[in-house]
Formats: structure tokens, sequence, C-alpha cells
């Protein structure tokens, strides 16, 4: 069991050298699309990359409904595993709309010897999944 500054401090460590190991600018936030962002998630029991869909329900409906269109081609080019979820919960309870990839192996952020698996996990599939938006944004875009 960690304390809370043991466990911050891993989390801390863990991003340091996964920016160290693979040092690349991830679109992640900066995606000129309104409520539309990249996410990296690795804690204590899972790993996954999301793509994930915050704004006003009409905005997340219209590019939500752009992703769907896409999908055959996402799953068949970039990421067949891809997991699409319109309405997804976050831990806070907030819907949002989600397609994300888990990292199929049993991890944890506590787990140092985990690392390198995520690591290449998230490079591997973000640098796919941003290929998909960076080819496809002028239609996903509203």
């Amino acid at each position: 069991m960690f304390s809370k500054e043991q466990s911050r401090l891993l989390r801390q460590e863990f991003w340091t050298s996964f920016g160290k190991s693979f040092p690349r600018k991830w679109l992640l936030y900066n995606t000129k699309i309104k409520g539309l962002a990249f996410k990296f998630h690795f804690d204590t029991k899972s790993a996954l990359i999301a793509l994930d869909l915050e704004d006003d329900l009409e905005n997340r409906i219209n590019c939500w409904e752009k992703l769907v269109a896409l999908k055959s081609i996402l799953i068949e080019e970039y990421l067949p595993e891809a997991i699409y979820e319109e309405e997804y919960y976050l831990e806070n309870g907030k819907e949002i709309s989600r397609i994300y990839l888990p990292l199929k192996q049993k991890v944890s952020i506590h787990n140092k010897n985990t690392w390198r698996d995520v690591m290449e996990f998230f490079n591997t599939n973000m640098i796919l999944f941003e290929t998909f938006f960076e080819e496809y944004h002028d239609i996903i875009k509203p």
C-alpha cells in the first residue's frame, strides 16, 4: 500500500519517464475542436488511450455522428479494437462520449515492472489515433 505522497511521486515519475522515453508533441487538448481531446489514462488497475467529447450536448452529438460515420475506417485501418461509447460516465458522474482503446493486460502505475509495456502501448496506439484524426480532421470539425 502506498501513501498519497508515494503514489503522487510514482505517477510523476511514470509521466516524466514516458516523456523522456517517447519525446513527442502529442495533440491531447490541441485538437482545435471545442470539447474534443485525446487522453492517456494509467492508474492502479488499467491503462487506456481515449478520444473524449465533453462539449455541450448539441455539439457533442454533431461531432459524435461524424466519428461514428468514420468508425469503419478507424477500426479497419488504425485501431481494430477501439471501443465507441456514446454515453460514457466518468468517475465524477459526468457524461461524455468516448472512443477508447484499453490495454488488455493487467497493469498498475504502482508497479514499475508494467511501465515499459504501458509506455509502448501509449506510444504505438496514440500515434495511430492521432494519424487517423489528422487525416479526417476536416470531416470531424464542426
